[in-house]
Formats: structure tokens, C-alpha cells, sequence
């Protein structure tokens, strides 16, 4: 059975009036929670998440972590509707348990929002879970840098997030514990105002997780303490002695990192066989199928109107020099190119100068009867107009398609 050691801090900051966030450390279950709302209702859904994980988590399982998270969802629904003080309220969660799977000892992780899960391993510090958030999309897009994604204006925007509809996708990780590796649950009041490279070190230099914690508090307040800062550091140890031991961590680091795309992870002598799975959205709900089929009605019937613009209207134009008449729309709509109907026996100077740049540009008409009818126009007019003295014109026409 995984064993682990752990200190658990939350600060108000320097800025704020009361702490949002929530945390939840006991043996083998970990969480942190930021809040949002106003009138104390951020504070009501962050301790209703952990609170919700703490009575549900019974099952050793990433499923049942994640089960957990959905009804911490569903209760900070109904409460949101019921009570008009707290309509609005939502909270971030990212939770790390104590799991099996296929008999074998796990961590599961899940995460909704922008708390993060770091991990210590060997020195090295990387981020396990990946923010919903729209400059964290941005980023991932490649339309902004992560430089410029520490002061954009709107950083603070969720994509994701409890207790905004009954129904919420969770990320979910399985993990490989390693005896010696230390993990960071934390809210973005820390990785806002201290940046990694300055967390790895002081994960790496405080051995005790409790100072490590209290430290990376005092070093968020530092930095601003513009937010609640919440940290929970957590340390896989020896179960025999209750210490942690560091071991040759090099050589059993591709059992917990997810690997980059198209290599192959490391053996390890340490580990029976190294495994782990990429962050999976729990299930495809009634509401994801709804907006899938909108989204193909709406491209159908795209599709429908260009082709039927394309191939069910028409225009007259001009061709070598005489009156032409084309299905299609002047200059095409998309893919589809108007297409030479018929070349009459109509020249150019048969019709008023007046009209010419119209032709040019292309005359549309709702059908092909229309468009002749256009072109009988066109020539009385010109023929009263040179003293032609006709008023009635049959244009004769040579069929091209």
C-alpha cells in the first residue's frame, strides 16, 4: 500500500478579504479547491467539493474519484438554484488519491479548473494536469505564448469549471507512485506570483513538506498575494520507515511522465512494467451529442445553400463579345464555378451602352426564362433609343450546356 507524508497550508493573501479556496489532506486523499462567487458563495463551493470527495471517495478507484467530482457538481447546482445568495458560485478542484488498478498500487488524479498537480520527480518538476481556462486554450491553440499568458487580461476566465451545469467533463490521470517523488497541489494564487522554476527549488530544498507548503505561501505573499494561496505537498515514502527515499529516480521517471508524442518510454528495473494514460473526458453526455448534431445540421445546410446557389440561380453576362446567359452566380460561391448556359445572337452593341458594365459584372435572374426576358429588354430599348422603331424582339439563342 502507498504510504505518504504531507503538510497542507491555505493564505488569504495580502489583497483579498476572505479565503475562497479549500483543501483536503488525509491519508490517501488530497485535494484543493478555488472558489468563486460573490457573498461568501465561492467559499460554499469550494468546501461543498472537498467536502463531497471526502464523504464519497469509499471505492479505491479513478473512477469513483471521478463519480465524487460530479456529485460535488450536481450538489453545487441545486444549491445554486435553490438559494438566490448563492446563484453563480462555481470552485476549480484537482484531487490526487490513493487508487488500484489491475492489483497494482495507482494514484488517480482528476481536475476541473485551473488548480494545478506538480510533480517532483528526480529534481524535475512537471505539470501533471492542464488548466480549462481561455488563455491556457490560447496557449495551447498557439495563438499566445506562456509569457504573455501571465498578464493577459483575461487569465482569470474559465472554460471549465463545478457548479456551472448539471453536467461536467473531468480529467482523469492514473499514476505510478514512486517512493522519493513529491507532488504539489496548489491554486493559481501561487503559480501566479511565484513561477516554477523558483517552486521546483524550493520543493527540492525543504525536505519537511509542511515547511515546504508554509514557505511556498510566504513566497506567493511575497510576490503580491493578489489571491487565496493554497498548497498541499505530498511525498511518497518508505512505508517501512516512514522516510522518503530518493533512489535512482532517473531510471523509473517514464512510469509516471506521460511520454512526448512519437517515442517510446524508458525501461525501468525498478517498476514491473511502465505505464500511464493520457488525461481521458469522462463521458459522452446528452448535451455533447445534441451540439454535435447542431453543429452537422448547421454544416448541411451550408452545404445545401451554397450548392443550391451555385447550381439553381442564374445571370447574364457577356461572351465574346455577344449576350450570354449563365447558371450560376457571377464570379462562382466557393467551389462552384457559373456555368456558359447559352451564347445568344445578341452582340454587344445591340444592347444600351448604359448596360454594358451591368453585363460585364453579371445581371442575376431568378430563372433562365427571366434572364432572356432581361435581354428582350435590353435590345428595345436600344432600338428605341437609335429610332429602330421595333418593339417587340425574339432573341435567338445558340444551346452550349
Amino acid at each position: 500500500m502507498t504510504t505518504f507524508r504531507w503538510g497542507a497550508r491555505s493564505d488569504t493573501g495580502r489583497v483579498r478579504k476572505g479565503n475562497e479556496d479549500s483543501l483536503l489532506a488525509i491519508d490517501g486523499l488530497f485535494a484543493v479547491a478555488d472558489g468563486m462567487g460573490g457573498h461568501q458563495a465561492g467559499e460554499v463551493a469550494s468546501h461543498v467539493a472537498v467536502e463531497t470527495l471526502r464523504s464519497l471517495f469509499g471505492v479505491a478507484s479513478t473512477d469513483a474519484l471521478v463519480r465524487a467530482v460530479e456529485k460535488a457538481n450536481r450538489e453545487l447546482v441545486v444549491q445554486s438554484d435553490a438559494d438566490p445568495e448563492l446563484r453563480g458560485m462555481g470552485t476549480t478542484v484537482c484531487a490526487m488519491a490513493a487508487v488500484e488498478v489491475d492489483g497494482r498500487d495507482a494514484l488517480g488524479v482528476v481536475n476541473v479548473g485551473d488548480s494545478r498537480l506538480y510533480l517532483l520527480s528526480d529534481g524535475s518538476l512537471t505539470r501533471i494536469t492542464d488548466d480549462h481556462s481561455l488563455v491556457a486554450t490560447l496557449v495551447r491553440q498557439g495563438r499566445l505564448t506562456e509569457t504573455e499568458a501571465l498578464t493577459h487580461p483575461q487569465r482569470n476566465i474559465l472554460t471549465r469549471a463545478l457548479g456551472v451545469d448539471a453536467n461536467v467533463l473531468v480529467d482523469s490521470w492514473e499514476l505510478i507512485p514512486v517512493i522519493g517523488d513529491r507532488y504539489l497541489l496548489c491554486t493559481d494564487g501561487l503559480f501566479n506570483e511565484v513561477d516554477e522554476a523558483r517552486i521546483a527549488a524550493t520543493l527540492r530544498r525543504l525536505a519537511d513538506p509542511d515547511e515546504a507548503a508554509r514557505e511556498l505561501i510566504r513566497l506567493a505573499n511575497e510576490g503580491g498575494g493578489r489571491d487565496n494561496i493554497t498548497c498541499v505537498v505530498v511525498d511518497v515514502i518508505d512505508a517501512s520507515s516512514g522516510d522518503v527515499v530518493a533512489g535512482d529516480a532517473s531510471r523509473v521517471r517514464s512510469a509516471h511522465l506521460r511520454p512526448e508524442p512519437g517515442t517510446t518510454p524508458e525501461s525501468s528495473d525498478t517498476v514491473a512494467e511502465p505505464w500511464t494514460r493520457r488525461p481521458r473526458t469522462n463521458r459522452f453526455t446528452w448535451r455533447v451529442g445534441a451540439f454535435l448534431g447542431a453543429v452537422a445540421l448547421v454544416v448541411l445546410l451550408a452545404v445545401g445553400f451554397v450548392w443550391w446557389t451555385g447550381t439553381r440561380t442564374w445571370y447574364v453576362g457577356t461572351s465574346d463579345g455577344y449576350v450570354a446567359i449563365y447558371k450560376g452566380k457571377p464570379g462562382g460561391v466557393l467551389w462552384i464555378d457559373p456555368q456558359l448556359s447559352e451564347v445568344t445572337s445578341v452582340r454587344l452593341d445591340q444592347v444600351p451602352q448604359s448596360a454594358l458594365a451591368q453585363l460585364s459584372a453579371g445581371v442575376q435572374e431568378p430563372s433562365q426564362s427571366a434572364a432572356r426576358t432581361y435581354i428582350d429588354r435590353l435590345v428595345e430599348q436600344q432600338q428605341r433609343a437609335t429610332g429602330g422603331g421595333s418593339t417587340s424582339t425574339t432573341t435567338t439563342t445558340t444551346l452550349v450546356r
